[in-house]
């Protein structure tokens, strides 16, 4: 018998199978969808099985397969079809979409290693006669070892002491037996039922006589609305039915608190999946899924690839959230992977935010997705006073970073013991550096893009490509001490916010401080308790995080994300503060929130401060529909991308030209430019956008293009459908 195999090689050239014999010794064992390790040239590779047949009828000389890797790891069907779904949408190599399916112990191209975790137990050797004898005759620790396995079925082999476990293991008097356990086990609480009020009931129902199809509804809820609880409710309904479910969270700040309501909720029919695990309990968790020993995943965006079986219900919260895009390969939407396995499994797609993609908005409004809304917060809560601040008025009063109102505001607050969160989305000390005296100004080595200065380490970082270099407290280039530190982050904001209110407590939330495993529960779990008083973070402090005694929220330069060139800058800005002003008041207490701007005239700083989604919504629409942008036009960019400047602005004129030549006259063409980000890690990107309302022959164009380049040495293309970001 012979297998198709595809291997772990993640090149055009190579994307295709191989065949191989399969040898006596595994015909019985060897299933589709296996890890197998092959030979390759002259190396041993790792593959996975994409068919097995009896008849080989070329003359090739073919070799065996060595051996089955990973017995227990089977993709099954339906994700072997999603990697073609996702190879044919993406253009990516067949085995890149099966590598992301994967958590990185069970990856393809992974050497064998065991993750599994067991414990071991002492038990009686039950076959063996000589048990009374020994207890008649002998006296001491063995004596009382035996004695008491004779009273319990099996004891921690913890308990006893070693030497005397091996002797009486070495006389067969006992056996060591091991049982796999899991790293992450929570038990289910008696948590008190919360009754759906009478808008989350309407929500709800509707769903609910919709669980056996494939429809998709987006719950348009402002922030508090309790999208969490009916969430609940839905997945309660969908395991009665004997049928799993799939939640989907944007951020892993957000999976931590989410995950331990429905840990309290479900117990341990609950498993987790992101990238804050270690590899060992994203095994795990994976095997979980695998051996059917859990009902509900929760997770990130490659959770939506989880092996879950007879999937009742998919649950995608904050779906407006950029993150669930992937911005390298498979350049894949986890919501148009959802839409498909909900197709597969015949199962609703609910969609929840408070300020929803355009996108989908539109699909709703025209009747696509099911519009479902939710206007008022649980027990019957106000949405936040958002009061707008003119930093250049502050500027005159020598007010540079907190403008009087939030001052006196967060001193209120402070003397009322309430919480207080401040938010600036820019990391770091300084964002730029430079020299008073010759201009010099400290820029990546790999990327040309300023680096950012971090205090507490005394270095400076590319936050593109990781390049850390310390800082000289002399310039590098005059040898003057000349240095001037520029614009501020996260961390310069700390330093003001505790030299400013010394007796308040002050915590800091962004990546730098959250990289070390389970920081992002600590962090949210201690300023829950009130053990600090003011918490200053980046965006990840934004969505959907619940703190009852927080009535304040300063957002600190509300211009960092609207002045990206960009045309979804406006969108993300306003969903960035509407969502981050959503943190403010959410039990009974009534809560402010401040918006530090330079443009206090702009319309989504406007709307963000009147918390009106629609107006803002209606406004932008225009704006795309005149530009041509989605969701009135679909886009694909294109980056080529080489080492060389000169190559890769060459081979982008030739791109454009094909391009030109063979796609409908319909479509424009915007480029060739430089990419915003032109050099990143030594290598140069020109940008090449395609904007179009008919499909017709655009995929097979660029596919056509694509194969061309693959061939290519010195340039390669970066080629993304919808993208998020140009």
């Amino acid at each position: 018998m012979y297998a198709s195999c595809l291997i772990e090689y993640p090149i055009k050239t190579l994307d295709k199978t191989f065949t191989y014999i399969i040898p006596d010794y595994l015909i019985e064992k060897l299933k589709i969808g296996m890890k197998v390790l092959v030979p390759f040239g002259n190396r041993l590779v790792h593959g996975i099985v994409l068919k097995i047949f009896d008849t080989y009828s070329d003359s090739y000389e073919l070799k065996e397969i060595v051996r089955i890797e990973d017995e227990f790891l089977i993709l099954n069907q339906e994700l072997l079809d999603l990697g073609k779904f996702l190879k044919e949408t993406t253009l990516c190599n067949l085995i890149t979409s099966y590598q992301v399916m994967l958590p990185s112990a069970l990856k393809i191209k992974n050497q064998k290693r065991s993750f599994n975790k067991y414990i071991k137990y002492v038990t009686l050797n039950k076959d063996n006669e000589n048990i009374l004898k020994y207890l008649k005759t002998h006296k001491g620790k063995k004596r009382e070892i035996l004695e008491r396995l004779l009273e319990e079925e099996k004891v921690l082999k913890s308990q006893f002491d070693s030497t005397c476990i091996r002797e009486l293991e070495s006389l067969n008097l006992v056996k060591i037996t091991l049982e796999k356990v899991y790293r992450l086990n929570r038990e289910k609480k008696n948590v008190e039922e919360k009754i759906l009020t009478k808008e989350q009931a309407e929500v709800y129902k509707r769903i609910v006589n919709k669980l056996d199809t494939n429809d998709v509804f987006l719950i348009f809820g402002v922030t508090g609305s309790g999208k969490t609880l009916i969430y609940i409710n839905l997945i309660k309904k969908v395991i009665s039915l004997e049928k799993t479910a799939l939640l989907l969270v944007p951020e892993i700040s957000l999976t931590e608190q989410i995950v331990n309501i429905f840990y309290d909720y479900f117990g341990n029919d609950v498993a987790i999946l992101h990238s804050g695990l270690s590899n060992s309990e994203k095994y795990d968790e994976y095997v979980k899924i695998l051996r059917g020993e859990v009902k509900i995943v929760i997770g990130t965006r490659s959770a939506v690839f989880a092996p879950l079986e007879n999937i009742g219900i998919i649950i995608i919260d904050e779906e407006h959230s950029d993150t669930y895009k992937q911005e390298t390969s498979p350049r894949y939407h986890a919501l148009d992977v959802a839409k498909k396995r909900s197709q597969t499994h015949n199962c609703p797609l609910v969609l929840g935010s408070a300020t929803p993609s355009l996108e989908s908005m539109a699909r709703a409004l025209k009747g696509v997705y099911t519009l479902l809304v939710l206007k008022k917060r649980v027990n019957n809560g106000v949405l936040p006073t958002n009061i707008i601040v003119d930093m250049k008025e502050e500027l005159k009063k020598r007010n540079f970073i907190i403008s009087e109102e939030l001052d006196k505001s967060i001193r209120e607050k402070l003397n009322k013991k309430e919480q207080i969160i401040l938010l600036l989305n820019r990391r770091g000390y300084s964002t730029v550096i430079t020299c008073s005296n010759c201009g010099f100004t400290y820029k990546c080595p790999f990327c040309e893009i300023s680096l950012t200065y971090h205090k507490s380490s005394n270095t400076l970082r590319c936050h593109y490509c990781g390049y850390t270099k310390i800082k000289d407290d002399i310039c590098p280039k005059c040898g003057e001490a000349g240095l001037n530190y520029l614009g501020f982050g996260t961390e310069k904001l700390e330093n003001i916010i505790k030299e400013k209110y010394p007796l308040a407590s002050v915590i800091r939330m962004d990546s730098d401080t959250t990289s070390k495993k389970g920081a992002h529960e600590k962090i949210i779990s201690s300023f829950k308790r009130h053990e600090y008083d003011i918490l200053i973070g980046t965006q990840m402090i934004s969505k959907g995080l619940d703190f009852p005694n927080c009535t304040l929220v300063g957002i600190i330069n509300a211009d960092t994300t609207l002045n990206i060139p960009d045309f979804r800058s406006g969108e993300r800005t306003f969903a960035l503060l509407h969502q981050a002003s959503g943190r403010a008041g959410r039990s009974t207490q009534k809560g402010k929130v401040i918006i530090q701007t330079f443009n206090p005239d702009n319309k989504t700083i406007i709307n963000v401060s009147l918390n009106n989604y629609l107006k803002f919504y209606q406004e932008e629409m225009q704006i795309r529909k005149i530009l041509k942008y989605p969701p009135y036009y679909y886009l694909v960019n294109i980056k080529v991308c080489s080492k060389d400047y000169n190559n890769a602005s060459i081979n982008a004129l030739k791109v454009y030209n094909y391009l030109k030549a063979n796609l409908n006259k319909s479509c424009i063409i915007l480029g060739p430019s430089t990419a915003l980000n032109f050099k990143l890690k030594n290598i140069y990107h020109f940008n090449i956008t395609i904007k179009y309302r008919l499909e017709e022959n655009i995929k097979q164009v660029i596919k056509e293009l694509d194969n061309i380049f693959a061939l290519e040495k010195e340039v390669f293309l970066k080629i993304d459908f919808n993208p998020l970001q140009l």
